[in-house]
């Protein structure tokens, strides 16, 4: 009982067959039922004629031709006077004649009456039909009719019925290995599918099997391997990635901290080495630093307090901490936020959000150029965005530069000093908030980055 099919027929079966023994023994029961009523009316249909032609033409004559119309194999009839004596019979070997005429003298039947209506226990149901004549004679017409017929019915019921429960049995069988083929089958390619899943092994293809709750049980597998092989080719590019970004710096910071260590180097060559040490250390510190960042947001252990400031200062401090670096490569920094503006966010989560989209802008800006950020009110919304005039993003990579370590051109990407984490980054935090970041950008004229909260 450990496979579904099993399980499945037993339980179908145990149904079916309760059902069909209810419907079959109502139905046996019925028409037996039927049958049996048939049998006591017409038997008192017959007593009742006999009766009434005894009534009006009473005589001898009368009473044999009475006994001669019922003598034969199925029914029979008696007649007696008012206290029960046999005055003609068709039969005279009854076996039932003495015990139903006692029944007779103890009930004395004043209406037409069913006496012995129990066709199981005795070969005859037995109908009593008392007369009163017109020269004043009175007694009982006593009707027999044979069980016989309605025991050859049950009997033919129940051959019947027995077949029509054996057929229904291998009926139920040959359903049993129709479903174990159309029900079965896909949930044991499920279950082996997910088997390859747990060993790791996501190459899983399962066929389309419907619209029903087993398709969509394939679909939802078939899913969840197309995301776990997904999954694994990303975590290979990004520890692949993580590899190559810390190896670079670590690899400059060996190079040349060997280098500095040297006693013929110059002490300008040596303050030149120390600078590149502490350029790499710094990169070094801002890839970990972002790294923390995903691994925390990814395990749901930040949290983000909204609350209610005002924008232009909360923009104004970020402008400090910022201004001196865009200053050293030529660029100018504009503000653009109304004086009474609110911001509902969590004012930490949003400074690291607004810095990265800064520090996005200011590497990959041209020289003597502006970048801008503006903040407004839009409906209920909050809009916050950062326009600059850099090398721009091609068309295509616009739907992947928010995955982790994702980086456009990267080649150039390093050479600016990207690891394709920073905007990452922004994106959980933007989503953390319950809002949306969108870019657009032209190759070689800029890129505009909006965030709606």
């Amino acid at each position: 009982m450990n496979r579904i099919s099993t399980k499945l027929a037993a339980y179908f079966f145990i149904v079916v067959l309760i059902m069909e023994s209810f419907l079959i023994f109502y139905l046996h029961q019925n028409i037996i039922q039927t049958r049996t009523e048939e049998e006591f009316s017409q038997l008192l249909a017959s007593g009742s004629n006999h009766r009434d032609v005894l009534i009006g033409h009473y005589s001898d004559i009368t009473m044999k031709h009475i006994v001669l119309m019922e003598k034969g194999e199925e029914r029979e009839v008696v007649i007696t006077d008012s206290n029960g004596n046999v005055t003609n019979s068709s039969d005279e070997e009854i076996i039932s004649l003495k015990e139903t005429l006692s029944l007779l003298k103890d009930n004395y039947p004043t209406t037409d009456t069913i006496l012995i209506s129990d066709w199981e226990e005795n070969p005859y149901i037995v109908s009593a039909h008392p007369y009163i004549s017109d020269t004043g004679n009175t007694g009982y017409v006593v009707m027999f009719q044979s069980t016989r017929s309605i025991e050859q019915l049950v009997s033919e019921l129940n051959m019947h019925f027995g077949m029509a429960g054996g057929t229904s049995v291998v009926v139920l069988f040959i359903i049993y290995f129709g479903l174990s083929k159309i029900l079965t089958r896909p949930l044991i390619r499920m279950k082996e599918a997910t088997e390859k899943l747990s060993e790791g092994d996501f190459d899983v293809s399962l066929p389309f099997i419907g619209k029903d709750e087993l398709g969509e049980l394939s679909g939802s597998i078939q899913k969840l391997a197309n995301d776990l092989e997904r999954l694994k080719t990303e975590r290979n590019e990004f520890l692949a990635s993580i590899a190559h970004e810390l190896s670079t710096p670590l690899t400059y910071l060996i190079g040349y901290t060997k280098v500095a260590m040297r006693k013929e180097v110059s002490e300008k060559e040596r303050e030149n080495y120390l600078a590149i040490i502490a350029e790499e250390s710094e990169r070094m510190k801002e890839l970990v630093k972002n790294l923390l960042d995903l691994a925390k947001m990814d395990e749901n252990t930040f949290t983000v307090s909204k609350d209610y400031f005002g924008a232009r200062p909360f923009l104004e401090d970020i402008f400090q901490l910022v201004e001196h670096s865009f200053e050293l490569k030529g660029l100018q920094l504009n503000l653009v936020c109304e004086e009474n503006v609110q911001l509902y966010a969590d004012s930490l989560r949003l400074e690291q959000i607004v810095l990265n989209l800064l520090d996005n802008s200011l590497k990959y800006s041209k020289e003597n150029t502006t970048v801008t950020l503006k903040v407004y009110k839009k409906e209920e919304k909050t809009i916050i965005s950062v326009i600059d005039f850099g090398i721009g993003i091609p068309a295509d990579e616009l739907g992947f530069i928010f995955e982790k370590l994702y980086r456009v051109e990267k080649s150039r990407s390093r050479s600016f000093g990207g690891s394709g984490i920073g905007l990452a980054v922004v994106k959980e935090l933007v989503e953390a908030h319950g809002g949306s970041i969108e870019v657009k950008s032209v190759v070689g004229e800029g890129s505009t980055f909006t965030v709606t909260i």
